[in-house]
This record gives structure tokens, sequence and C-alpha cells, in this order.
């Protein structure tokens, strides 16, 4: 499928009077205008057609999808729509990701690792909304209000997990779907509570916004087997973070290749 061929499909796809389609063929991006709300987004094709390699009509769904419920969010929040802290939730993205919107507002956000950032999110039901600065003027709320809002509502997120054997290895999956998976990795009671389970290095991965993988790590082959699954989740998340994976200790996050195959060789040199 060449640029011009997906375009065309999306405006199939999404056929909203309302909508206006600008496609700058130099940079492969497509601007998407909302004309009645006077907002719009940027899409970038080749992202777009390189999933479609992968995962054919179910790229073209997803991301069809996620500007539906984006120009719903949009509309909500024209209408006025107001929601209580009890609505705000901390979201990871990673550090490559804008810091302001489309309209030039700022996000609000907290450093996180070298590789992630937290950003902070307005949920709508079935999408959610970044917070900017004016968003948060309009909602008459502080930084630190949202932020321990945020804090608080992470630790309500259910922690149901499947778990994986591999190679005397166990890989817990938190999986929901809700748009949060990632998310938990904030949920400082819930990785405390792992640790106590975990019998070698426990690891840490959000290689997408809709998953957090714990390792429990008692082997070099279970690094081999981690670095694989999380390679795998970043390249068909719709949402990518990052691919590497963390050392959990004492509360800190250690990028895994500073020292978990160290840690490992050392143990087994204990032996």
């Amino acid at each position: 499928m060449k640029p011009e061929q997906l375009v065309e499909r999306l405006k199939q796809e999404l056929p909203n009077p309302s909508f206006t389609w600008q496609h700058d063929k130099k940079t492969d991006r497509m601007r998407l205008n909302h004309t009645g709300l006077n907002k719009g987004m940027e899409i970038s094709l080749p992202e777009i057609l390189a999933k479609y390699e992968m995962k054919k009509d179910l790229a073209i769904q997803e991301v069809v999808y996620t500007i539906s419920q984006t120009f719903e969010a949009m509309e909500q929040e024209t209408k006025g729509l107001t929601k209580s802290t009890s609505h705000i939730y901390p979201v990871i993205r990673s550090t490559s990701f804008p810091l302001k919107s489309n309209e030039g507002h700022a996000f609000v956000v907290t450093d996180h690792t070298a590789e992630t950032r937290i950003y902070y999110a307005l949920d709508l039901g079935n999408t959610y909304r970044l917070l900017d600065e004016q968003m948060m003027s309009q909602l008459n709320i502080t930084d630190s209000e949202m932020k321990e809002a945020a804090r608080f509502q992470v630790r309500k997120l259910s922690t149901d997990m499947k778990e994986d054997h591999v190679a005397g290895n166990i890989f817990y999956f938190v999986n929901a779907n809700d748009g949060y998976d990632a998310s938990r990795i904030l949920n400082e009671q819930f990785l405390k509570d792992m640790q106590t389970k975990i019998t070698g290095d426990m690891t840490l991965s959000v290689p997408h916004q809709d998953v957090l993988i714990i390792g429990d790590i008692r082997n070099e082959a279970g690094y081999d087997v981690l670095a694989q699954l999380t390679m795998h989740f970043f390249t068909v998340g719709k949402v990518p973070i990052t691919s590497l994976s963390f050392i959990y200790e004492d509360g800190e996050l250690e990028p895994i290749f500073i020292m978990a195959k160290n840690r490992v060789q050392k143990e087994n040199n204990d032996k």
C-alpha cells in the first residue's frame, strides 16, 4: 500500500463531513482537521504503513479507532465536560514523546527514567485526554493536587496477571487493556508485594502502553528471553514506549544493560 492509497482508505473509514484532510507528500504526514471543533491532529503515514505490513487491516482499524476516540474526547472537552480528580491517571510514555499538544500547549509531565516520562490523563470513558497546562486551568486544580490524585488512582487499578514459565524463569503479564497497563509500574505497593514472591532478579518492562511485564529472572537465559519478549511487544504496540527493561531493587529502577548480566555472573561465581 502506498501513502496516497492509505489516505484514501482512511477517508473511506472516516466519512465525517467535518473532517478536512491535508497530505504533505514531502514529509509523508497527514493533517486531519475537524472544522466544527477548529482542532486537528497529525498522523505519520510511514508508521501506519509499517504496521500494515505486519497486521494488515487490523492496523487500519487501530488507527481509525484512535482518531475517532481522540476527536470524541475533543468534542466532550468542548462541551465543557468536567471531571473530578478521581478521573485522573498517570500514563507512561517514551522520552521521545512530544512535550506539547498539537495546539502548542505544554503537557504536564514528571521525570521517571532516562527512557520514560510520566504524563497525566483525564479519563473520558472509552478514551482519555493527556492533560496540558490549559486544561489544568479549566479543571481548576493545582499541579500537586493533580499528581497526588493520579498516584492514588493508579493504586486502585486491578493487578490481575497471567503467568508464563520459560527456561526456568517466570514472567508475569499485566494486560487489562484499560489504557493504563504500563501505569502499574508506578504502583509502589504492588511492586513491593511482587518483590516478596520473586526469588531471582526482579525486572520490569513497559514495551508499550498496554502491557507491564514483570520478570523473575533466575538464570542468564532469562535475560535473552526477556529481550526477545520486550522487542516483540515494542514492535506491535499501538503506543510503543521502550524495548529496554529495568532491574527493580529497593524501590529503584536501573537499566538492565548496566546491572543484569553482571549480577547473574557474580552470583554464579559465588556459587
